[in-house]
């Protein structure tokens, strides 16, 4: 996942500090002004960049389950050997929200990038962001993911181009196929991805859980459907890694893992963890833990 190393654009700076306030004090405990003075900004002057507060929330959430898919996708066409341009792979650094798509009342693309999605599995929370379907409860919703790796940076496309199958993944749960020299290695960039994301940008685990279903409901339904691909995704590697594991099997340790690594926002206050090296290793010990439990012993 690529990493931003330049300043972020004024509508980034927009979208971070809406999820910062979004996930503190909920969704209608924010108002316009209060976001333009988090960037400096007239509560009107938002107005050039987005119709509004719900405009600010879809783009968060369905722009980095998005970038989550696009990052996974990425990592394994790297894995394959395959070139990861996104007319390929569907692969790029972020993908962009178009309006229609799912920045509700005409907002355009752009999501920050430093944004995630989950939901935590403390507090009951449940497993966190993806592969969810329409009549699933909140607590069920908890079981993914968002904005993978959360620092991805570029511009490669629109959600829907997120949604497009590439070589990398195709078949079914990513099988299609394929065979990757070493499925350890790429399930180990998948978990480190996602332990990006979910250090990174824990107030969009907590907003996902909390603010979801405001969204209206193309846009809702484009989240769960770009989640979806993102858990099928990881489950064909798992499958790869452990071959006699049973595809339901696979599937609902890839929710358990995701829940486990969505449990940022629940671990704590900033400097009661270990330093973010640390957390990050133990977090991969375990989600390497959960999978070989479910699979048996490594290949």
């Amino acid at each position: 996942m690529a990493t931003r190393t330049d300043a972020l654009t004024r509508r980034e700076q927009i979208l971070k500090e809406a999820a910062r306030l979004f996930a503190e004090r909920g969704f209608h405990g924010v108002g316009v002004d209060e976001i333009g003075a988090a960037v400096g900004i007239s509560g009107p002057g938002l107005y050039r960049h987005f119709a509004g507060k719900d405009a600010m929330l879809a783009e968060l959430l369905v722009g980095i389950s998005g970038q989550l898919l696009t990052g996974a996708k990425r990592r394994l066409a790297e894995a394959d050997g395959g070139g990861v341009g996104a007319s390929d792979a569907g692969v790029g650094a972020v993908a962009d929200t178009e309006a229609g798509a799912g920045a509700g009342a005409g907002t355009g693309a752009g999501t920050e990038a430093g944004v995630g999605v989950g939901v935590g599995a403390g507090a009951g929370a449940g497993a966190g962001v993806g592969g969810v379907g329409e009549g699933e409860s909140r607590a069920q919703r908890g079981s993914f993911e968002t904005e993978q790796g959360g620092r991805g940076a570029g511009r490669a496309g629109s959600a829907e181009e997120a949604l497009r199958p590439g070589r990398a993944g195709s078949g079914e749960g990513g099988r299609g196929g394929v065979v990757r020299r070493d499925p350890g290695a790429v399930l180990d960039s998948l978990i480190e991805g996602h332990i990006d994301f979910a250090l990174d940008d824990r107030p969009l685990i907590t907003l996902h859980d909390r603010e979801l279903d405001r969204l209206r409901d193309s846009d809702r339904k484009l989240v769960r459907q770009l989640q979806r691909q993102y858990v099928e995704l990881w489950v064909g590697v798992v499958r790869e890694l452990y071959p006699h594991l049973a595809e339901p099997v696979a599937r609902a340790a890839v929710h358990a893992v995701f829940g486990l690594l969505n449990s940022t926002p629940h671990l704590g206050r900033p400097g009661s963890l270990p330093g973010r090296a640390a957390t990050a290793a133990l977090l991969h010990r375990m989600a390497r833990g959960a999978f070989a439990s479910a699979g048996g012993p490594l290949e």
